[in-house]
């Protein structure tokens, strides 16, 4: 279920309330990513943002794994589905601020416009997702849900702009696209062939079994 107006009022702590509630998410830690406070009441910590991309990014590469396609030194290539990247940030990073770090970290050179970060929470035993906005800072969301994902947890994905706008990718990327789908369209008809020609090979084997005199 998608709420994208729904938002959670931002409370401001006092550093007292904030190291209160640091110790107690790293009292609750079970995978050593813990959160630290530094003297001038910024602190740091880590989350795990979900990819759930439904087209192809553009890296900037010559080698990358999954099905591609090469345009002089960008590759154009699906993430594998539940492909979870860790970030270590701060808590005056903003959303618009970790979409940017991710996108890096793959050597994405898409445009970060094109990408919207989500959460996701589970209340009464439903799940909802929410769009977050550009200035919203996500390790504040995770201090105060705790550190437990099925709670919380982040989610990358493409904005939910109905139709693809296809005037926001650049040449080389919608060239690279047109040579994905050529590619799966060949895989996809070389396995429908194959697997005619078996069946093809088992029916004249019944016929000659039926045929056979005798």
């Amino acid at each position: 279920k998608d709420v994208q107006k729904e938002r959670e009022p931002h409370v401001y702590l006092s550093k007292e309330e904030v190291k209160e509630k640091i110790q107690s998410y790293n009292s609750s830690v079970t995978d050593k990513l813990k959160m630290t406070l530094n003297a001038n009441g910024v602190y740091t910590g880590f989350i795990k943002v979900q990819m759930e991309l439904c087209r192809p990014i553009t890296v900037q590469s010559s080698q990358s794994q999954g099905r591609c396609a090469h345009s002089n030194n960008e590759t154009a290539f699906y993430l594998p589905d539940g492909c979870v990247n860790t970030l270590h940030i701060s808590s005056t990073n903003t959303v618009r601020e970790v979409i940017e770090a991710l996108l890096k970290k793959f050597f994405v050179a898409d445009n970060p416009a094109k990408f919207a970060l989500y959460k996701r929470c589970h209340k009464e035993d439903q799940v909802y997702t929410c769009k977050l906005s550009d200035r919203e800072h996500p390790l504040y969301l995770r201090l105060v849900a705790g550190p437990r994902t099925e709670m919380l947890s982040f989610v990358l994905r493409e904005h939910e702009t109905g139709e693809v706008m296809w005037e926001a990718f650049s040449i080389p990327e919608l060239q690279n696209f047109l040579r994905i789908l050529d590619k799966e369209e060949n895989d996809q008809l070389q396995i429908l062939k194959n697997r005619y020609a078996a069946y093809k090979g088992k029916l004249e084997e019944a016929l000659r079994g039926v045929l056979k005199p005798g």
